[in-house]
Formats: C-alpha cells, sequence, structure tokens
C-alpha cells in the first residue's frame, strides 16, 4: 500500500497553493513503491519544457521535443498537457519510481496525441504513480485529470473510414486506419485519485485508451478511486494484461466505438461508497450496427462488487457490443450479476438458428446472493432471456467462487473457480486451470495501493 512522501507533500502543497519559489529543502524521498516519494529536483536541474518553480518541475502546454521524467524529482501536470502535435513524434520516457502530481485547480491531466509516445516503465518495486497532489489522509476521487492515450487505430461512428473523433473534455483527435499503431508502454503504472469534473456531466477517466493501436503495450496497470470510469477503450485495438481497478466511482472497465482488442487477468473491485457496473459494454449508441464492431476477447477476469445500494450490475453488454469473454468470476453486485440490453446485442449472439458466436461468455462463475443472477431488458420477441443466455453458452456455473477476500482475490482451498477455465485462441492468452483473474499468485502484491484516501 502506497503512502505520500511528507516532503514532496509539502512542496506540492506549496506550489498547488500558488506560491513560487517553494523548495522542501530536501531532495530526498526516494523512488519507491508508494504515492509519493519524488522529492528534490532543484531549478536548475528541470529539463527544457519544464518550468522550476522551487523543488518542483512544471510540466503545461503542448510539449513538441522528447523528455525524460527521473524518479530524482516531483513532476507537476499544469492544465492539460499535450505530448506531441498529432502528427510528429515525441516520446516522453518516465523513469521506475517516478511520481507526477496532477494539480487540482488547474485540472491538470497528461494526452498522448497521435504519433506520440509514453515509455512509461516501472517495476513492481518501483512503480510509476501518477497521483493527487494533497497529502495521504485527505485525497480523494477527482483532485485531478487523469491520463489519455490517442492513437492512430480504427474505431467507429463515420459514415467512411478512415473514422475520426475529438475526445471529451478537448482531449484532442483520435482514430484513424492502423491497427498496429504504437503509443509506447504503461507497465507497472498507477493511476490514482483523478476523474476530475472538466465541466457538467464531463468527467474524465482514469485511463483513457482513444483508438489506440495493439502496437502498444499495457501490463500491470492500477486505476485507483477514480471519479468516473477507471479504464475505457474508444475503439482501437489495444491489448492488456494485469490491470486491477479500485474504488471506481463510475464503471469499472468500459469499452464503446468498436473496440477490438484483447484483456486477460483483469480485477475490479468496488467500494461500499460508489460504483456502478463492473463492466459496461457498447458498440456505439447512436448507431448500434456500426462498424468496425466491439468485439473484444477477455480471459480471467474477476469483478467483484461491493453488494451496497452503490453497486449496479456486474456485467453490462449492450447497444450492439459483441465480445468474446471466459473465465469470469462475477460476484457480490447490488441489481444483479449479469444483463444484456438492446436488439442489436441479442444479435450479435444468435443467428436466427443457433449461437453465432458473435457474443460469447463461457466457463464463468456468478454469485450474485443479495441479488440476481440476471436482469431482463424490457424488449420483445427476442430469441431467448439473458438466463437462457448464460446456459446456452458452456462452462457457466451460479456458485459461490470461495475466494480468499477483499485485497486477495486468489481462489480458497476447495473454490469452484480453480478448475474450469477453458484458454481463448491466440498466443496472447496464458493459458490457465483456475477462473478469475488469479491463481496461486497475486500479482498486484507489493506494487498497488488500496488506501481510500
Amino acid at each position: 500500500m502506497g503512502t505520500f512522501g511528507r516532503t514532496s507533500g509539502f512542496a506540492l502543497a506549496c506550489v498547488a497553493a500558488g506560491f513560487l519559489g517553494c523548495d522542501d529543502g530536501d531532495g530526498g524521498g526516494g523512488a519507491g513503491g508508494g504515492a509519493g516519494g519524488a522529492g528534490g529536483g532543484g531549478s536548475e536541474t528541470c529539463p527544457v519544457g519544464t518550468t522550476a518553480e522551487g523543488s518542483v518541475c512544471v510540466l503545461q502546454g503542448d510539449i513538441t521535443q522528447d523528455l525524460t521524467l527521473t524518479n530524482d524529482k516531483t513532476w507537476l501536470l499544469r492544465g492539460g498537457v499535450f505530448i506531441g502535435n498529432d502528427t510528429d513524434r515525441t516520446v516522453l520516457n518516465i523513469q521506475e519510481g517516478t511520481v507526477v502530481y496532477g494539480e487540482t485547480a488547474t485540472k491538470g491531466m497528461l494526452v498522448i496525441r497521435r504519433g506520440s509516445q509514453i515509455n512509461a516503465n516501472g517495476t513492481a518495486a518501483a512503480p510509476i504513480v501518477f497521483t493527487s497532489p494533497n497529502e495521504e489522509g485527505s485525497r480523494a476521487r477527482g483532485d485531478w485529470g487523469g491520463l489519455i492515450i490517442n492513437g492512430r487505430a480504427p474505431i467507429n461512428g463515420c459514415d467512411a473510414a478512415p473514422c475520426e473523433a475529438e475526445g471529451e473534455g478537448g482531449t484532442g483527435k483520435y482514430g484513424g486506419a492502423d491497427p498496429e499503431d504504437s503509443s509506447g508502454t504503461l507497465r507497472y503504472v498507477r493511476v490514482e485519485y483523478a476523474g476530475i469534473l472538466l465541466s457538467e456531466d464531463n468527467e474524465l477517466n482514469g485511463i483513457a485508451f482513444q483508438g489506440v493501436g495493439r502496437g502498444t503495450s499495457v501490463d500491470y496497470v492500477q486505476v485507483h478511486m477514480n471519479k468516473d470510469d477507471g479504464v475505457e477503450f474508444f475503439g482501437g485495438t489495444v491489448d492488456v494484461k494485469h490491470v486491477l481497478l479500485t474504488g471506481i466511482g463510475d464503471d469499472c472497465l468500459d469499452w464503446t466505438d468498436g473496440w477490438q482488442g484483447r484483456a486477460q487477468f483483469v480485477a475490479a473491485v468496488e467500494f461500499d461508497d460508489a460504483g456502478d457496473q463492473g463492466i459496461e459494454a457498447d458498440n456505439n449508441g447512436e448507431s448500434n450496427d456500426a462498424e468496425p464492431r466491439s468485439a473484444p476477447t477477455l480471459a480471467n477476469v474477476t469483478l467483484w462488487g461491493s453488494g451496497s445500494a452503490n453497486s449496479d450490475l456486474g456485467m453490462l453488454l449492450r447497444e450492439g457490443t459483441g465480445a468474446t469473454i471466459s473465465n469470469a468470476i462475477v460476484a457480490n453486485f447490488g441489481e444483479a450479476c449479469f444483463a444484456i440490453d438492446h436488439a442489436a446485442t441479442f444479435g450479435n449472439a444468435w443467428d436466427g438458428v443457433a449461437l453465432n458466436g458473435a457474443l460469447v461468455v463461457q466457463n464463468s462463475v456468478f454469485w450474485c446472493p443479495d441479488s440476481a443472477l440476471v436482469k431482463e431488458p424490457e424488449i420483445a420477441d427476442l430469441p431467448f432471456t439473458v438466463a437462457e443466455f448464460l446456459t446456452l453458452n458452456t462452462g457457466n456455473d451460479e456458485v459461490d467462487p470461495a475466494l480468499t477476500g477483499v485485497p486477495d482475490l486468489r481462489p480458497g482451498a476447495g473454490s469452484p473457480a480453480l478448475t474450469g477455465a477453458a484458454a481463448p485462441a491466440g498466443g496472447f492468452f496464458e493459458a490457465t486451470d483456475y477462473r478469475g483473474a488469479f491463481g496461486d499468485t497475486d500479482w498486484t502484491a507489493g506494487w498497488t495501493n488500496w488506501d481510500p484516501s
């Protein structure tokens, strides 16, 4: 569990209050795995492209030359920080153990424009952390903006390809015709206490993958205590592994506009005070049959609801999405474990005679003893009910997964989740015997944060 370094916390509080010449007089803090710790970095050491304010290096506006953020300095995002110019390549390198703060007053956020890259290569011992400028104990959802990555992979929503769109909150253009596009690397990265309100009904996701291509590498990522969705895919083809979503204020994992990537080892845990869906999956709200259709493949997913009045649906597939979801555990959601909505979504699963393979949920465990297994839509003349869908697909069980608990989501001794898995085809996926995001190994240990403030 991470902690906020006292010295760098003082420096950031000083800067965030608007005072120049702040200096904690130390320069220490250490990289470590905590949410703080990158102290020091005097004015003479801030690189070109940043501004020195005492011991803090401030990033703001457009950055169009390569930049490296090192773990011996304190970094602050002031307002919208845009890497690249949407044409030429600019590379933002971030050293392991580096901590980057988002300024609250200016709604600090980081945007990687199309054609540019972020190479954030942390380690389990020294993750890269994007976090609140506030001291431990007073951090909260929405303290700053979030991380937005724009790519040139295909999206839907246009009359003719290649399709482009403008990101929410003025976060730039995304989309194109290159499914292999690379926006860099995220490895052992935490994004926490983000999701600031930009305008009415417009809050930022923790990480928004907007038209991001499969040339991008994403592995070991946590989004913690975000005010809006944890991770959302707006089209694209990006693949992800080892994703942890904790204390999210809205939907934990969300996709729309034609996402066709892959994901394995995804865990989402709601907290009692907020939440909505574990997964909210759309194709396109304006045109449910828009192409390319959302059709990701997911394996080894654990969705753990709070069971409170703030908890809604474990998995909601709607607005024409396709998907293949295998080896999931969905448990403890307040309204129901599983739901399908909109006729176009049902059409993905049924060709008029039998299941057609465009919407599959298989080899999964559902357990919502205090609510309902499924929520049925108010739609007439459907080929089957939602409950029948789970039965028609193979290997689904309504049974207590008997997990160890939270934050340890590994199956306990004798758990039915220890067996019954089926690996999807393709070299991306690792074969497992177990269902859910965890087997014997807790891959979240040592680099994640579970502290609500």
